[in-house]
């Protein structure tokens, strides 16, 4: 009997966290092989068999069922090696079920360390191309589109390009909003002009978590400066308020949607709170600290937040075992519904999105 794997790409440096999430959660899942960003374990055949299976990891970025890997140089033999387990495991009614190629590369470094952003790179794209120049004979007009997002239920064939000469092959299907990116992470066209690289944070939280956001609506971001978080949100036509006693880019100063208060969150009137919406915090703090300082303002009775959109420093890799304690710190709040997800544009952090919340 033939074994069976899933594929996880992750963060670099996010390995460990990795394994001990898919541990807890899946403990008859047995770790196989990992380089960094990536890892490969070894499931049960019903999880194998099961084409509803989540795996329900925050530091995941995607994931598939693995079906192996071609090492070599020659590009064109690796494309054609691409092919041989999908024909071999699939008859061509059900290969041509598939909808989608995705194609991408690991991880170097972490994000925004050596102006590194997470991306379809040249090489994967030409490596996608390469692999659509040599289909197999399915008895049919067959075309797949290349690192374009799925939609849901589609099922995706995926090629991870661990090293330029070995790929990993696989497959997925599209059943939340981060499985319908190519390698889990979303197209951002970023402004020539953009303040930080939080625009590129908030812009993927605001997408994976799906918040019904409207122009008009009043945000309130914690730790705001220099100002990436706000300028996407005003980009959105929200109208913003930024607290952070540091200053913010001249930029969001001449817009008038934008309000600066330049102070401390803990010294700001909770009744200044009431007339948002939306409240996000992206502070250099411990998770605990940024907990505090959030429950400090939602818990008070005239302030009627509706969503969260928190970043949670990981000062210390080992606090990623914390986050089913978070959460449930913040359902106590009210919100009923809480996610988390270490982004494709996060650092060591992750972000915690918690809706939900009756009036």
């Amino acid at each position: 009997m033939s074994s069976h794997f899933l594929f996880v790409v992750c963060q670099v440096g996010s390995e460990a966290t990795v394994k001990n999430e898919v541990a807890r959660k899946h403990p008859s899942f047995r770790f196989s092989f990992s380089r960094r960003g990536f890892l490969t374990f070894r499931i049960p055949d019903e999880v194998a068999r099961d084409r509803k299976f989540e795996l329900n990891c925050a530091f995941a970025r995607t994931w598939g069922f693995s079906l192996g890997k071609a090492v070599g140089t020659d590009g064109q033999q690796l494309a054609r090696e691409f092919w041989k387990p999908f024909v071999e495991r699939y008859p061509a009614d059900v290969l041509t079920q598939f909808k989608h190629l995705h194609v991408w590369q690991r991880d170097r470094f972490v994000p925004g360390d050596s102006e590194f952003e997470p991306e379809i790179t040249p090489l994967a794209e030409g490596i996608g191309e390469l692999i659509l120049e040599h289909p197999p004979n399915v008895g049919t007009t067959w075309s797949l589109p290349l690192n374009e997002d799925a939609q849901i239920d589609d099922r995706v064939l995926d090629c991870v390009i661990v090293e330029p000469n070995e790929w990993w092959f696989g497959w997925h299907r599209a059943s939340t909003v981060e499985t319908r990116w190519p390698g889990g992470v979303p197209c951002v066209d970023s402004p020539e002009n953009m303040v930080s690289r939080a625009y590129l944070k908030i812009e993927e939280a605001l997408r994976w978590s799906e918040l019904p956001i409207q122009k008009g609506d009043r945000f309130v971001e914690i730790g705001s400066s220099p100002g990436g978080s706000c300028q996407a949100l005003l980009d959105r036509g929200c109208v913003v308020t930024g607290i952070d006693p540091a200053e913010m880019d001249p930029l969001l100063l001449a817009n008038p949607n934008f309000t600066h208060l330049r102070s401390r969150a803990k010294k700001v009137e909770r009744n200044d709170f009431k007339p948002f919406r939306w409240l996000a915090v992206d502070a250099n703090v411990a998770p605990k600290y940024t907990l505090d300082t959030v429950e400090a303002i939602v818990t008070q009775p005239e302030v009627r937040i509706e969503g969260l959109l928190l970043t949670l420093k990981l000062t210390d890799l080992a606090l990623a075992a914390e986050l089913p304690l978070f959460h449930k710190r913040i359902r106590s709040w009210g919100y009923r519904r809480v996610r988390a997800r270490q982004l494709a544009f996060n650092r060591q952090e992750v972000c915690v999105v918690a809706t939900d919340r009756p009036n």
